[in-house]
């Protein structure tokens, strides 16, 4: 028998957990989209933010061409201007609702939890959306250095042209994926709170957690490129210790009030 909390061994019906699922999906709908209209009535300054990244590029580029003379992005499809603020807002809209996103999250994890557990509550969803801020602040930096190797790749010869539409979808990828790298350590404290996983089984998986983070770096992240998987994968592989001094820390202490 398990020793979770009444409620999170099926005192609610499947309906019942799809019924509660589905409102807290809605909610972080909500928030996304109040995200989006505020990413829409400030998109210039977004847009302009989001293109210095190639602008430093540029400047930093060994190119010889003298049509690289400015820092623009070329318009080539009639439809290509809505589709990037559609990008732009969406996007947007759901980096500033993760708050909310990790709320929503916490409160449908929370009846499988102990009482003192569900305490954590406020600092999960302060630590995550710092986090996700973080890891979006290191995309941010290491975007110029990235796209920099990427475009000289190709050699001297060759002048890039980008179109906003593949760029700026490039580094809004970019941005959401460090930050979802970010909440790493949060979902390996979660998984240990409701049981799935043990700290035990943590360090056991050390060599296949180092292999599985750079492969879920170079899947989540746009690029690929070592840089890009350099800068994310060292971070996570931090989390997933503190991950394990986490649960250590919470067994000590589990052991000290069971013996008191």
């Amino acid at each position: 028998m398990t020793d979770r909390p009444i409620a999170a061994t099926g005192e609610m019906t499947l309906i019942e957990h799809l019924t509660e699922l589905r409102q807290r999906l809605i909610k972080c709908a909500m928030a996304i989209a109040v995200g989006a209209v505020v990413c829409l009535v400030f998109y210039n300054r977004i847009f302009d933010a989001l293109v210095d990244p190639y602008c430093t590029a540029l400047d930093e580029l060994d190119v010889e061409s003298e049509l690289l003379t400015e820092c623009v992005l070329v318009l080539r499809e009639p439809l290509e201007g809505f589709s990037l603020v559609l990008t732009v807002a969406g996007y947007g809209g759901l980096m500033l609702a993760i708050p909310v996103v990790l709320w929503q999250l916490w409160q449908f994890v929370v009846p499988g939890l102990y009482p003192h557990e569900k305490r954590w509550a406020v600092p999960f969803v302060v630590a995550g959306a710092l986090l996700f801020l973080f890891g979006s602040a290191l995309a941010y930096w290491s975007v110029p250095r990235a796209l920099g190797f990427l475009l000289d790749v190709a050699g001297p010869n060759v002048a890039p042209f980008l179109g906003p539409g593949p760029y700026l979808s490039f580094i809004i990828k970019m941005l959401v994926a460090f930050g979802l790298g970010f909440q790493f350590p949060l979902i390996l404290i979660m998984l240990q709170l409701i049981g799935l996983v043990t700290i035990d089984q943590l360090r056991a998986g050390r060599r296949y957690a180092i292999v599985g983070i750079v492969v879920l770096v170079a899947v989540l992240t746009p690029s690929g490129d070592p840089i890009t998987l350099m800068v994310l994968s060292v971070p996570m592989y931090i989390f997933y210790e503190a991950a394990i001094i986490f649960g250590a820390v919470r067994k000590r202490r589990a052991k000290a009030a069971a013996a008191a």
